[in-house]
């Protein structure tokens, strides 16, 4: 039968999270994490322009969604009216069934 050593070092292993890449200490006999090393941040961008270009983008695409909610407002009172009138037609169609139940009526 073959001896065991017992070599705390031998149960310790590194891993890498295969998600976000940080370095994981693994502890094999109580099968626990020991250790944590975070992943270097990643660039956001590699130079100035492609930064600037980013936020110029994000600008138009904000103006942009500005100029719709703006001219949204300006028809709402267009869209009422018309829902109004359609409304009112509706109500001028329709025949009147009679004088309107009251409470006592209903005994």
């Amino acid at each position: 039968m073959p001896k065991s050593h017992s070599n705390p070092s031998d149960s310790i292993f590194e891993i890498a999270c295969p998600d976000c890449g940080a370095m994981l200490k693994i502890d094999a006999a109580s099968r626990t994490v020991i250790a944590h090393t975070p992943a270097p941040r990643k660039r956001t961008f590699e130079d100035f322009d492609q930064a600037t270009r980013a936020l110029r983008e994000a600008e138009e695409r904000k103006e942009s969604i500005f100029r719709q909610s703006v001219e949204a407002e300006k028809n709402r009172e267009d869209v009422f009216n018309k829902r109004f009138a359609e409304a009112l037609k509706k109500a001028k169609e329709t025949p009147d069934t009679g004088k309107p139940l009251r409470e006592f009526d209903l005994d």
